[in-house]
């Protein structure tokens, strides 16, 4: 094997790993989406982290994101909870970000 392939290998194991990382982190963030939306829609406990489930499914939907923000919109307005969607787009956003981080902690 040549340094070029090693290399290559190299950058192959690397995109693998930071394309495993992205998916957990969006189904991370899914989950805790979830659980912010079963607060607003007043569920706790085994109900929240069922629904938290929902939520993370939804994105395999096919829609991804679309999917998920579109279930959660949804819930929302047919429990009569009136919230923008622009709200729950940086909801989503913010959790991310934090589990991105929860992600590369290992946690």
């Amino acid at each position: 094997m040549t340094t070029f392939d090693k290399r290559e290998e190299g950058f192959e194991k690397k995109f693998a790993l930071d394309e495993e990382q992205k998916f957990k982190a969006h189904a991370r963030r899914n989950r805790l989406l979830g659980v912010w939306a079963a607060e607003k829609l007043g569920i706790s406990g085994d109900a929240a982290t069922a629904y938290a489930r929902e939520v993370v499914a939804a994105a395999f939907e096919g829609g991804g994101d679309a999917d998920v923000l579109r279930k959660v919109m949804g819930d929302l307005s047919a429990k009569g909870i009136d919230i923008a969607e622009a709200e729950v787009r940086a909801e989503m956003t913010e959790l991310l970000v934090q589990a991105i981080l929860q992600v590369k902690a290992g946690t």
